[in-house]
């Protein structure tokens, strides 16, 4: 008695000639790319998030709140327009709808990079509006902070650039406690 195979001709083939194994393969090479592209980013790249002091932090946070609630007193507003073609950001600030002419910091924080985060200097007119030269901005997120020199008010809101070219912060008349 004699037996023969019923193989068809493509098992005999080797291993690497099947496209199985290398589907199968393919999800464990891609975990090991993505591994060591992660493992170079957190290498190269600083976290900027974490704080040597959290205590201190923590306390600061408690003087913000009372510079929240200067604003408030001052019932403060500001607006600001970007205006891209002249490089400038324009605008002005006033207190119980009048204008301020108080020299005042206006602080840009770039959503995820430090080094791109920008402060400007503003002398106001006597009716409070402003003109002060900002370099190109990129596509981003930015947090605004508007305070005064000695810092003892604050205004902040977010400002997404390009989409949104005008920026407008009005003071809560009792802000949170």
């Amino acid at each position: 008695m004699q037996l023969t195979s019923t193989l068809p001709a493509a098992a005999a083939a080797p291993w690497y000639k099947h496209r199985w194994p290398w589907l199968l393969m393919l999800g464990p090479a891609l975990v090991v790319v993505a591994a060591i592209i992660t493992g170079w980013l957190a290498i190269t790249r600083q976290d900027a998030m974490v704080v040597d002091d959290y205590y201190k932090r923590g306390k600061a946070i408690n003087h913000d709140l009372r510079r929240d609630r200067a604003a408030g007193a001052l019932r403060l507003s500001f607006t600001a327009h970007h205006d891209a073609a002249a490089g400038l950001l324009r605008g002005e600030l006033s207190s119980f709808g009048r204008p301020l002419s108080v020299p005042f910091r206006i602080s840009l924080a770039h959503a995820t990079q430090v080094e791109k985060d920008i402060v400007l200097e503003v002398v106001p007119d006597a009716l409070g509006r402003f003109a002060v030269a900002l370099p190109a901005l990129e596509r981003a997120r930015y947090q605004m902070l508007v305070e005064g020199n000695e810092r003892t008010w604050r205004l902040v809101a977010p400002w997404r650039l390009p989409a949104q070219q005008t920026v407008s912060v009005v003071a809560d008349a009792e802000p949170a406690k």
